[in-house]
């Protein structure tokens, strides 16, 4: 069975997540560097949320 911590330690930049199944470790921040700056964009009724620092993807 995978931990909460398992779930946040195996981060793949290359794919994009969605936030159901991993939601924020700390609101607001990239669960991969801890930044704060995003860049945003919506497509197919999504938005995407990429991390500006380390390129972290994830449909909100």
């Amino acid at each position: 069975m995978e931990t909460v911590e398992d779930k946040y330690a195996n981060i793949d930049l290359n794919k994009v997540y969605d936030y159901k199944e991993l939601p924020d470790k700390i609101a607001g921040r990239c669960d991969y560097c801890g930044s704060v700056k995003f860049k945003s964009s919506v497509g197919g009724g999504k938005l995407l949320r990429e991390c500006t620092n380390c390129g972290m993807k994830k449909n909100i």
